[in-house]
This record gives structure tokens, C-alpha cells and sequence, in this order.
């Protein structure tokens, strides 16, 4: 890779990474030599990518296009052109399709070109004094482009702009502004693009007496109620993912209906449109969650009865935002939209008001393909399976069998709570999971299960995060093996809040948001799933506190499920036999083996060896229990509608059920 190519990643990535300038891989850069343009491919994250998400061209075939006749027709026209850009690949195979910008940045004489949607230059590009505040604060040397149909007619009026520009000063500009649209800057180096746009936000923060600035609010204690609701109304055809927020942006436009309508009543930009719609629903601040949820239900049926698709965003008086969408990513690009546009909305003010889209330039972006395309590709992502967009919460995640379940929920498309007391841990293990490069996501909740607050604000920050709650699998549990003798009351008593009381407070909040969900969506399956033991099958010589509490956790699976299934919220037990590879048996401190050598549960045993081997002979299977095969019982029971209360066996064959 030569040192153009690497400049080339290191400035996308630069942007492509800060929300203020590019959100949801909108923008694009590029690079060029005289035989050649490198330019981000359409539908390809700015903020990782790599050379191959760089589409080359032939500039030559380049150079040719703005000669062709294309059709007068709009919608032939922008068809033929982008059939013209893909003819220009150097590797068709690459399957790689050209930015439709991809014209513009063959215009300029310089070798990098940025082009971003930065919010503070939408403030200015977004308002009613957009050309006369350019020419004050940046002079003659920026080009002004009055807002066009992107594509195409966009180019050849850039094009002729650029012409004049030259023919005043010689040379090409560095930086045009687009009204509705956005920012390009060229130049030679990555370093000089980098100072022209520091320059700019330098010189348009300073029009500000007081620069606002970007604070995150957290959303109102009704809105863990009303989200679970509403993210059942609008899963009418498929699950959806929700979210809730709030922020110092949004708070403006929420205290009453007219401010909302004045400031937020068509779209800014093309991205706005493309990912959140051209409209939102506003819900009029009523005194209690249910009446909020009613006002919403009619309002999201008026919505689909008129434009035949589900809304995105839904304003709450006083209380925040919702937005929902088909993946937890595509949620995240939501959140960041309305942030967006909410800013530029406010920062317009500065510059004389409002400039929205015209509703003939909104009825192009929703019918333009090129658009569509775009945010397919860049909402793409690995195929999602058996749990696509299930909300689920799994205790004890960070590490051992709780993380090894977790992981393979998620590689079968759940959103995963990684709940766990260990941060380091958890935090790492959300991690890993999100650099999988799915359109699920995970999110680490630091959690207690022996303490009802404590669980009461993981369910909540569940609920705000991905929308509801579809799945709990209480998995945290301690062990401390010791006879009668060995056994100290506190130590007892710590084993019972976690494995027994634990299971209990998971099941009473989980279950609460799961009422909810089915009094919107009937026909909506729930599961609580305890992962339990062999030990709750059958007693366990010199372990009695874990196998009480196992017993006992098998008592209240029958009892929720009795209770629960009315709101087709299923409970079961899994047993897992012996997890001999995880830390709980392995830890060379702390785990079962040693404890067990210590405690001289194994007769004759001398080593740690020994205890595993002793304990391996016990399973007909001759091995120890893994988290694959539990997953395969905890896919089971959320698959099957007609079971619940059930303790579900996966011993290998050490305990069977009479």
C-alpha cells in the first residue's frame, strides 16, 4: 500500500469516527493520480474502513461522462449515470459501487478530497441567510452552491461553478458549501485538509455569543414504562429495536407541539431523510404513562394507514425521544440523526432561522435509489438468525459459562445485556462482541442480583437500551463447597441471596416490562430461563447451600410459570452438568477443583488431576458440560410455545429424569 492510500485511510477514519462531521458512513473521500480515483464505495463506514472499501476508477472514463446524452427523464437519467460510474471501475469483480458523488471529487485539481456532512456547517447550510452569512464570514475564496437534487444536476452545476471560480482565481477551490447538503474541502496533503477544516469551525463558533453545547439528559422514569409498549405497536410485522433518550438539543423541541412543528417541520438533508423520514410523530404530554401510550398507538396507526410503512421517531412532551428501527446499529444511526438535526435546527437560529427542504426536493430523496442503496449497504451486516433483535438479559455474562452463552445468543442476532458485577470484564466482553461487525450490539450493565435496586436499574437500562425485554437468563450464581462443619452462616446466607434470592428479583422486574409487551402485542412469546444445575436435580455431598439453593430455584420456575404463562411469558430451568473448563471448576486459586481437593470431597484424590478425572468418570458422555450444549437447550425452550416450568436436563447422561 503506498503512503497516499494510508494518508487516504487515516483522514476517512479521522472523520468517519467524529459524529459532528459524518454519522451512519454518510460522506466520502477520495484520492487521485493522474490514471486513477480512489473513493469510498457507497454504503461503506468512514470510520473503519480499510483499502478495500475504496472503489478505484479509470479517470479517463471519468472525464467522459459529463459528454454523454443521458435521458431528460429524472429517473432514467440517474440510472444511466450510475451505470456510467460502474462502467469506470478498474475491477468490476470488486462489487464495489462508486459513491454517486464520485463525479464531483474527479472535479478538483487536488489529490484528497473530504466531503462531510458536518453539523456546524449544516447550521449555517441549513438556514435562511446561507449564501450571505457564507460570503461574511468565509469571503469570496469559498464556493456557495445553492442546494440542487443530488446526482447528476448537482455535478454539472458544481462543475460550472468551479469553471467560474477558476476563471476569477486561477485556481480550484478548497472548499465548497452546499445549501442542505454539506462540506467539501481539497487539498494536497490530509494535514492541509485537516487545518481548512479546523479553520472553519474555528471561524463559524466564533458567530456564536455563547456556543451551545451537546449534553446528554437522561430520559424521564415513564419512559421505561411507555417504550415497551411502543416498541410492540410498531413490531406489527417484525421485531423491532427501540431506544429512548434525551438531550439538550432534543429538550427544545419537546416542551410543546408549536415549537416542535416550527423548528422540526420537514427535513434539513438527504441523510435525515434517508434514515429517519421525512416526518415524526409528536405525542402531547399526558399525566400518565398509559394515556401517553394510547396517544401514540393512535397516532402510529394514522401514520401506517396514510404513508403504508411504520414511523421512526416519535417526540414525547416533557419526557424525550423514541426511535426504532430493525437493528440495534441502525437504532444507534437513529439516536445520532435526531441529535443531528435537532442541533442543526437550533444552530440555524444564528443565521436567521430555518431553511428546510422543500416537499419536491423531499419527494425526490425518498424515490431516489441511489439513496436507498446506500443506506441498505451501510446498514448491512453478518445475517442475523434464530434471535434476531430479541432483547436479552444474561446475569453472571462476563466470563465462564454465563459469557460463552451469551456469545452464542448473539451470534444468532439477540441483543445482549453482559450483566455482571466485574466491569473490567464486562465492559471487555461487550467488546468483543460489537467488533463482530453485526447489526446487533451488546451492552454491559453492572449488576448485583442479590440486591433489588440493583436489578431493578439493569431491567430499565435493558429497556432504554435495546426497547424491552424478551429474554432473562438468570445465570450469576456463587459456590462455596464445605460440610456442616465447614459451612459459616454468612457464607450460607451469600450463597442463598445470590443463587435463590437472585433468580427471584430477576424474575419479578423482567417480568413486569414482559406484562407490558403482551398487553400491546398478544401473540408475543417471553421467556425467564434460570440456568441452574445438576445439584438442583439431585443433593451434592458437601455442597449443600449450592444444592438448597438449586432446589429451591427449581421450586419458584414452577411457581412463576404457573403464574406467568397467562402473559405468554414461558419459565424453565436449565441443568448443566459440570462446566469443568470455565473459571467456577478451573481457577487455580479459587475454583471447584481445588476447593474440592481442600475440602476432601474426592476420596483418595491428591491432585487437582485427580478431582477432574474423578468427576469425568461420573458422565456417561466422559466429558464435561460446555456452553454450546446449554445454548441448544436454551434455544429449545424459547422456540417451543407449549412448555414451561420445566427443569430441562444436560448432564450427559449423569442425571436422568424418572
Amino acid at each position: 500500500m503506498n503512503q497516499e492510500i494510508q494518508d487516504l485511510i487515516e483522514v476517512s477514519r479521522y472523520y468517519g469516527q467524529n459524529k459532528s462531521y459524518v454519522i451512519a458512513g454518510g460522506g466520502n473521500t477520495s484520492f487521485k493520480n493522474d490514471q486513477h480515483l480512489w473513493i469510498k464505495a457507497s454504503g461503506i463506514n468512514l470510520g473503519n474502513i480499510s483499502e478495500s472499501g475504496f472503489c478505484v476508477l479509470d479517470r479517463a472514463k471519468l472525464n467522459a461522462i459529463p459528454n454523454q446524452q443521458f435521458s431528460t427523464d429524472t429517473v432514467q437519467r440517474e440510472e444511466e449515470v450510475k451505470n456510467a460510474l460502474l462502467n469506470s471501475r478498474v475491477d468490476p469483480g470488486s462489487g464495489l459501487r462508486p459513491s454517486v458523488e464520485t463525479s464531483l471529487h474527479n472535479l478538483f485539481s487536488y489529490k484528497f478530497v473530504v466531503h462531510t456532512h458536518s453539523t456546524l456547517v449544516n447550521g449555517l447550510m441549513c438556514s435562511n441567510q446561507a449564501e450571505q452569512k457564507t460570503l461574511e464570514i468565509f469571503g469570496e475564496e469559498v464556493l456557495y452552491v445553492p442546494y440542487s437534487d443530488p446526482g447528476y444536476i448537482l455535478f454539472k452545476i458544481i462543475a460550472d461553478k468551479i469553471d467560474e471560480y477558476n476563471q476569477k482565481f486561477h485556481r480550484d477551490p478548497q472548499i465548497v458549501l452546499i445549501q442542505n447538503h454539506g462540506i467539501f474541502v481539497a487539498a494536497n496533503t490530509v494535514d492541509e485538509i485537516k487545518g481548512i477544516y479546523a479553520g472553519i469551525e474555528t471561524k463559524l463558533k466564533s458567530t456564536f455569543a455563547v456556543f451551545p453545547e451537546s449534553v446528554e439528559i437522561p430520559v424521564s422514569e415513564k419512559m421505561a414504562e411507555i417504550l415497551p409498549a411502543v416498541r410492540m405497536l410498531l413490531s406489527e410485522e417484525k421485531l423491532k429495536v427501540a431506544t429512548a433518550f434525551n438531550s439538550s438539543w432534543v429538550a427544545n423541541f419537546i416542551t410543546q407541539k408549536d415549537t416542535f412543528e416550527k423548528g422540526l417541520a420537514r427535513p434539513f438533508n438527504p441523510d435525515q431523510m434517508v434514515y429517519c423520514l421525512s416526518e415524526y410523530l409528536f405525542v402531547e404530554h399526558s399525566d400518565t404513562a398509559e394515556k401517553i401510550i394510547l396517544e401514540a398507538q393512535t397516532k402510529i396507526e394514522e401514520f401506517r394507514n396514510r404513508r403504508g410503512m411504520m414511523p421512526k421517531i416519535i417526540f414525547i412532551q416533557n419526557e424525550g425521544v423514541i426511535a426504532a428501527e430493525e437493528s440495534a446499529v441502525s437504532v444507534g444511526y437513529l439516536k445520532d440523526m435526531v441529535n443531528d438535526f435537532c442541533q442543526i435546527s437550533i444552530l440555524s437560529e444564528n443565521f436567521g432561522g430555518q431553511h428546510p427542504l422543500t416537499p419536491a426536493q423531499v419527494a425526490f430523496i425518498e424515490n431516489w435509489e441511489v439513496e436507498n442503496y446506500r443506506k441498505k449497504v451501510s446498514l448491512g451486516g453478518k445475517a442475523q438468525g434464530r434471535l434476531e433483535n430479541k432483547t436479552v438479559v444474561v446475569t453472571g455474562a462476563a466470563q465462564g459459562f454465563g459469557a460463552g452463552i451469551a456469545e452464542i445468543l448473539f451470534n444468532q442476532g439477540a441483543n445482549i445485556v453482559v450483566a455482571d458485577l466485574n466491569e473490567e470484564k464486562g465492559k471487555e466482553f461487550a467488546r468483543q462482541l460489537n467488533s463482530k461487525g453485526t447489526k446487533n450490539s451488546a451492552e454491559f450493565v453492572s449488576v448485583n442480583v442479590s440486591e433489588a435496586a440493583s436489578v431493578d436499574e439493569m431491567v430499565r437500562k435493558a429497556v432504554l437500551r435495546f426497547g424491552g425485554l424478551d429474554v432473562l437468563i438468570s445465570n450469576a450464581g456463587i459456590l462455596r463447597a464445605g460440610g456442616l462443619d465447614e459451612m459459616e452462616p454468612s457464607t450460607f446466607e451469600l450463597m442463598t441471596k445470590v443463587n435463590y434470592t437472585g433468580y427471584f428479583l430477576c424474575a419479578k422486574y423482567a417480568q413486569r416490562v414482559m406484562k407490558i409487551q403482551h398487553r400491546y402485542k398478544q401473540d408475543f412469546y417471553m421467556d425467564i430461563i434460570q440456568v441452574n444445575s445438576k445439584s438442583g436435580l439431585k443433593g451434592s455431598n458437601r455442597n449443600f447451600a449450592y444444592a438448597g439453593g438449586k432446589f429451591g430455584g427449581i421450586g419458584l420456575t414452577q411457581s412463576f410459570a404457573l403464574e406467568l404463562m397467562p402473559f405468554n411469558i414461558k419459565v424453565n430451568s436449565i441443568c448443566p452438568g459440570n462446566y469443568f473448563d470455565g473459571p467456577l471448576w478451573s481457577d487455580p486459586e479459587k475454583g471447584l477443583f481445588v476447593q474440592y481437593l481442600n475440602a476432601g470431597k474426592v476420596p483418595g484424590a491428591k491432585t487437582i488431576a485427580d478431582v477432574k478425572l474423578f468427576y469425568e468418570a461420573q458422565v456417561p458422555a466422559g466429558r464435561g458440560c460446555t456452553p454450546e450444549d446449554v445454548a441448544k437447550a436454551i434455544f429449545y425452550v424459547i422456540d417451543q410455545q407449549y412448555e414451561t416450568g420445566q427443569a430441562v436436563p444436560v448432564t450427559g447422561g449423569q442425571n436422568m429424569l424418572k
